[in-house]
């Protein structure tokens, strides 16, 4: 069965010890904050949570700010989170998209911190940015036959023979090929 109220830490118990020594041993309370090394402020602060909540009252309390005037709006979040889940966009192409698409301007370190803060920093593997150089890219088009193929070849000209500028002029053959037409369903070429 579990204890509803968990022991104290060490600070409550300091606090509680610095109370208990004010009520039980000097009954001055500028003598014993002298003592414990404490203000009096920070003592009456104390005192008056234990009065009001009891020995739960001195429990360490958490110094997080209650409202927070500028925080990423949720809806900022939201696109930072669908952006990042759907398209997999790293920071900088977020905070460049937020800005040109939506008009709104936050820093790349601000989105990589509220991407970290969801566990979402790393992409699996398999969904990381490749170099160009090292994606494999398949040539496809939605009909058969739609492909052309056009070849360059540079002619060496023929010897003796001179053109305009004697000899300089450039001669370049261009061959256009298509592929034949595959059948649709099994792949199979057509003639």
């Amino acid at each position: 069965m579990s204890n509803p109220n968990p022991p104290l830490d060490r600070e409550a118990k300091r606090r509680l010890a610095v109370i208990r020594h004010v009520e039980e041993v000097t009954g001055n309370v500028a003598m014993s904050c002298r003592h414990f090394g404490i203000s009096r402020q920070a003592y009456y602060i104390w005192y008056r949570r234990y009065q009001a909540e009891g020995i739960e009252g001195l429990r360490t309390r958490s110094k997080r700010p209650k409202h927070s005037p500028n925080a990423t709006h949720v809806e900022v979040v939201g696109k930072i989170i669908y952006l990042r889940q759907n398209y997999h966009f790293g920071p900088e192409k977020i905070a460049m998209y937020l800005k040109r698409y939506h008009d709104v301007t936050i820093s790349k370190s601000g989105v990589w911190r509220i991407l970290k803060r969801l566990d979402m920093g790393r992409l699996p593997a398999s969904q990381r940015y490749k170099r160009h150089d090292r994606r494999w890219k398949r040539y496809e088009k939605q009909l058969p036959g739609h492909r052309v193929q056009i070849d360059v070849k540079f002619i060496e000209p023929i010897a003796g023979i001179t053109g305009r500028r004697g000899g300089r002029n450039k001669y370049y053959q261009f061959t256009r090929s298509t592929t034949a037409p595959a059948c649709v369903c099994c792949g199979s070429i057509r003639n």
